[in-house]
C-alpha cells in the first residue's frame, strides 16, 4: 500500500474514516491522516503520526479478550474462507460522550493470495442513536395509555436522538384546521414576537398537505416538523428545532427519525384516546347499573308521599297555609319523579340497532315534536342543513333522544324571543356534523369541564343526568359531543357522527 502512486495515498489522507492496513501477522503497515486526527482529538497524540505505529500490531490497542477474538477471526474468515468483507460494531466512547464505531475489515490480495489486511472505521455514533431511540419509542409508546405519558416519552426519545433546542406537538381541528399546541419544551428563549401557533401553522399545513417531513430555517433555527398522521385520519405535526448539524447525512438521519417517531406518536395518540373513551363508557355503565337500582327503591315511597300529600291537600282546603306546603311537597316529590325517570332511562341497557339513515330526518322529527316549546318563548330557529342527503349509521329513537335534550337545553337557557342556531354540514373528513347554539348566558371555564359528567348540574330542577346519558348514546354511534361556550356569541353543542362504511 505504502508503493502505490501518490495520487493513491492523497485519495485516502481524504477520506474521512480512519483507514490501516496490516500485515498477515498483524503488524500496522500504513495509517491515513483520518487516523492522525482522531489520535490527536481522542487524547493519544503519541500514535497520532503514522511514523509511530508504523509496525506495532495491531492487538495492542485492544483492551479485552472479546475485540482481540473479533480481530482474529475477521482476519480467519478473509484468509481462509475468501470472504469480502468483515463488519462489526463497537463502543469507543470520548471522554465527554457514549459512541459506537463500525468496523470493516477487507482483505489485500495479489492475485488469489491474501498478503494483509485493510482496517476502516466509521463513526455510527448517530445512526445507532437513531435506531435505539426508534426501538426504545416503539417499546414506550405501546405502554404509554395516557397522552401526558406519550408526550414525555416522545420528547424524551427525540431529544436523545436528534440534540434539539425546541420541540412541539400540535394537534389539528379537523373541521377548521386550526392547531393547538398540546405539549411543548423549549422555545422559552424565541425572539420571535409572532406566536408560536401562528408562525408555525404553515409549516404544519405544508407537512399534512405533502405527507412529508418539512425543514424550515426561523430565528429560532433549523426547524423539522413531520406530520402526525394514523390510519383514521390527521391528527397534527411534530415540530423539532434542532441544534447545528454538520451534514447533509446527519440531517436526512434526524428527518427520517422524527417522521417514524411521528408516526409511532399517532398511533399512540389515537389509542390513548379509544383508551380514554372506553374507560369512560366502561364507567357509565357501571353508574348506570347504581342509577337503576337506586330509582326503582326510590319509586315506591315516592308514590307514597304522593299520595299523602294529595290526601292532606283534599282534607285541609280550607288552609291556606297547609296548601302551600303541601303544593311545595308536590313539586318536590314531581322532580324527584323526574330524577327517578332519568335514572332508570341512564340505567337501562343501551341497545342501539344502527342503520344508514340520515340525521336531518331525525331532526325535523324532533323540531316538529317540539314547536310549542319554541313558540311558548318566542324563540326563531335558523336552519341551515346540507345541500345533498347524508348517509350515517345511526339509531332514529336514541338520536332523537340526543336531539331532544340539548333543543329542550338551549330552549332553556336562550332569553324569550331570541334565537337559536341550527347548522349542518357534512364534515372535511367524511360523516356529519352539526351545531346548536343559544345565547344564552356563558358557562362559566370552570364548569365547563364538567357538563357530561354524571349528576352535575347548575340548571335549578336539573337532574345532571341527560347530557351524560348524551354523550353515552354519542359514544355507542361512534361519534361524539362537544360543548364551547364564548362571550357575545353564547353556548354551542357539536355533534358529530362518523360516515358509512359505504361512503
Amino acid at each position: 500500500m505504502l508503493d502505490r502512486p501518490p495520487f493513491s495515498r492523497r485519495i485516502l489522507d481524504a477520506l474521512p474514516m480512519t483507514i490501516w492496513s496490516v500485515d498477515l501477522d498483524g503488524r500496522i503497515t500504513a495509517a491515513n491522516r483520518s487516523w492522525s486526527r482522531f489520535a490527536e482529538e481522542n487524547g493519544a497524540p503519541a500514535i497520532a503520526p503514522e511514523q509511530a505505529v508504523t509496525g506495532c500490531s495491531v492487538f495492542d490497542s485492544v483492551v479485552d479478550d472479546a475485540s482481540r477474538e473479533q480481530i482474529e477471526r475477521a482476519m480467519t474468515l478473509l484468509r481462509d474462507h475468501n470472504v469480502p468483507v468483515v463488519r462489526w460494531e463497537f463502543p469507543c466512547n470520548s471522554p465527554d460522550e457514549e459512541r459506537v464505531f463500525l468496523m470493516q475489515v477487507t482483505a489485500l490480495r495479489d492475485e488469489a493470495q491474501v498478503t494483509g489486511y485493510v482496517f476502516a472505521t466509521v463513526d455510527i455514533t448517530p445512526s445507532h442513536r437513531s435506531r435505539e431511540a426508534l426501538i426504545n419509542t416503539g417499546i414506550a409508546l405501546a405502554e404509554a395509555i395516557s397522552l401526558d405519558r406519550v408526550y414525555e416519552e416522545v420528547a424524551l426519545q427525540l431529544r436523545r436522538a436528534v440534540p434539539s433546542t425546541g420541540f412541539v406537538i400540535a394537534l389539528a381541528d379537523d373541521e377548521t384546521a386550526q392547531f393547538h399546541i398540546t405539549h411543548q419544551q423549549g422555545y422559552e428563549g424565541v425572539a420571535d414576537a409572532q406566536p408560536l401557533e401562528r408562525r408555525l401553522a404553515r409549516t404544519w399545513l405544508e407537512a399534512l398537505a405533502t405527507g412529508h417531513v418539512v425543514r424550515e430555517h426561523s430565528s429560532a433555527g433549523l426547524e423539522i416538523t413531520a406530520p402526525l398522521i394514523s390510519a383514521e385520519g390527521v391528527l397534527g405535526a411534530i415540530t423539532l428545532c434542532a441544534e447545528r448539524i454538520e451534514s447533509d447525512q446527519l440531517l436526512e438521519e434526524a428527518e427520517r427519525v422524527l417522521a417514524v417517531i411521528a408516526a409511532q406518536t399517532a398511533v399512540a395518540i389515537e389509542r390513548s384516546w379509544l383508551v380514554r373513551r372506553v374507560e369512560q363508557k366502561r364507567r357509565l355503565e357501571a353508574i348506570g347499573e347504581v342509577a337503576a337500582g337506586v330509582a326503582h327503591e326510590l319509586r315506591n315511597p315516592l308514590f307514597g308521599i304522593s299520595s299523602a300529600a294529595q290526601m292532606l291537600r283534599f282534607g285541609a282546603r280550607e288552609d291556606p297555609v297547609v296548601d302551600k306546603n303541601v303544593g311545595r311537597i308536590l313539586r318536590e316529590v314531581e322532580r324527584l319523579n323526574r330524577m327517578v325517570t332519568s335514572l332508570l332511562e341512564f340505567g337501562r341497557p343501551n341497545t342501539v340497532h344502527l342503520l344508514p339513515a340520515d340525521p336531518e330526518l331525525v331532526w325535523d322529527d324532533i323540531l316538529e315534536g317540539e314547536r310549542p316549546r319554541l313558540d311558548g318563548k318566542q324563540l326563531t330557529l335558523r336552519r341551515t342543513r346540507p345541500e345533498q342527503p347524508v348517509r350515517c349509521l345511526l339509531d332514529p329513537e336514541q338520536l332523537g333522544q340526543v336531539f331532544r335534550n340539548i333543543l329542550v337545553n338551549a330552549c332553556d337557557a336562550a332569553p324569550d324571543g331570541s334565537e337559536l342556531l341550527l347548522a349542518s354540514q357534512l364534515s372535511p373528513v367524511g360523516g356529519w356534523r352539526c351545531r346548536l347554539t343559544n345565547g344564552g348566558p356563558v358557562i362559566p371555564p370552570d364548569v365547563l369541564p364538567h357538563v357530561f359528567e354524571f349528576f352535575y348540574s347548575t340548571k335549578s330542577g336539573g337532574t345532571g343526568i341527560g347530557l351524560a346519558l348524551c354523550q353515552r348514546i354519542m359514544d355507542e354511534h361512534g361519534g361524539a359531543i362537544v360543548i364551547d361556550s364564548v362571550p357575545e356569541i353564547g353556548t354551542t353543542l357539536t355533534l358529530t357522527l362518523p360516515p358509512t362504511a359505504a361512503s
